[in-house]
């Protein structure tokens, strides 16, 4: 492959010529994380000593965010002695579990179990965060091909020192790097807590107004104690072996979603769906013509009956009160068409079915808002962090 003026090839991929390579051995000390045995003893665990991290947590912090600013637990000053003490600044490097070859940087000072690696004496002409963004790029790669064993792959500091990183030629420009990053960062931060607030909010709303809590202007008047099958006829999906078309126009839907395509529909107006059998606790909405296999049901509202807001008040029902199997789970049509709940008028669940598809659609726009933000974030990594783009 050709390498244009001003880069070249090395073990690491194409970077500018005035970048180098190094191990992250000669950048700094491998050296893992401490666990004082045994685990659990009130001694060294549960304390007030000092923050106290575990590898176990790290999963609870969302790749959005590098800096480690708190932990769940401290321990005790004895504890802290069968542990190892880690400075604010600090590189860390999750190496073993869910999140192995995940770094971040810590903000505090902190002891830190022996699922966690650090490096000690990092080169005063390296910065840690530019180096745990990098790292983080190779995730992949140090999970699946640089750890070893088979039931637990782990990350040694023999490994993790071999682990070759492309530095840039300043410190400056690095943290130049870091912080483009970072900005991006911050941005899908906000945007993951204005997410989880919205997701919040309507749950609120969808307690409130689909059980008459809460009224929408214009209404009043008492509801009215319905069954299920006075509102909707539960019907059985079928087998799509027949209709299955790798580019019909229609969907083929089971309990988790769309399976494949039909060429032909099963039904075609809006409609409920429920699991009959595995997944029976996540309620589906279709208003397009669509097919569903036997494991899902499909229901065909009765008019003047409002289909939206029929498919809220089901993911209000606790489905797993109504299984009626020991093994797999399982919903009875009959048993559905059983189930009681409050109705207001037509006029009122089409109000309160609006609300709350609103609210979706601005959800759905913050999520596709968030999904753009880290896609360019992506990039950006792809770009800064092998010097196809240069910030100085």
């Amino acid at each position: 492959m050709e390498v244009k003026p001003g880069y070249k090839q090395t073990e690491v991929g194409v970077i500018p010529e005035d970048w180098e390579v190094k191990p992250a051995g000669q950048i700094g000390a491998p050296v893992r994380g401490g666990s004082p045995r045994p685990a659990g003893d009130p001694r060294y665990f549960n304390g007030s000593y000092i923050p106290w991290l575990t590898v176990a947590a790290l999963t609870n912090i969302p790749a959005s965010q590098l800096v480690v600013s708190e932990t769940a637990t401290c321990l005790t000053e004895e504890g802290s002695l069968q542990s190892r003490t880690l400075t604010a600044g600090t590189l860390i490097i999750a190496n073993s579990g869910a999140t192995l070859g995940v770094a971040k940087v810590l903000g505090i000072e902190c002891c830190a179990n022996d699922g966690i690696a650090a490096l000690l004496s990092l080169s005063k002409r390296v910065s840690p965060q530019y180096l745990a963004y990098f790292i983080n790029t190779k995730t992949g790669y140090l999970r699946d091909i640089v750890a070893t064993g088979n039931g637990q792959p782990n990350l040694n500091t023999a490994l993790i020192g071999d682990f070759k990183i492309p530095l840039p030629p300043t410190k400056a420009e690095q943290e130049t790097i870091a912080e483009a990053l970072s900005d991006a960062d911050a941005l899908i931060e906000s945007l993951e807590q204005l997410v989880v607030k919205k997701r919040q909010i309507k749950q609120g709303a969808m307690q409130e107004l689909l059980t008459g809590k809460k009224r929408l202007p214009g209404f009043s008047g008492e509801w009215e104690v319905k069954r299920l099958g006075q509102m909707l006829t539960i019907c059985h999906g079928k087998s799509q072996r027949d209709v299955e078309a790798t580019d019909g126009p229609y969907p083929i839907l089971a309990t988790g979603g769309e399976i494949g395509r039909a060429n032909r529909f099963l039904y075609d107006k809006a409609s409920v769906l429920i699991g009959r059998k595995g997944t029976i606790d996540q309620p589906q909405y279709m208003d397009t013509p669509f097919w569903t296999v036997d494991t899902l049901f499909y229901s065909v509202v009765h008019a003047p009956n409002h289909a939206k807001f029929i498919f809220y008040r089901f993911c209000l029902i606790d489905w797993k009160r109504h299984n009626e199997a020991s093994g797999v789970p399982s919903l009875n049509a009959g048993t559905i068409e059983e189930i009681e709940i409050n109705s207001p008028g037509p006029d009122e669940q089409t109000a309160i079915a609006t609300v709350l598809s609103d609210m979706d659609a601005e959800m759905a726009a913050l999520e596709a808002k968030l999904a753009k933000a880290r896609s360019i974030k992506h990039g950006m990594m792809q770009e800064l962090l092998t010097g196809r783009i240069r910030l100085i």
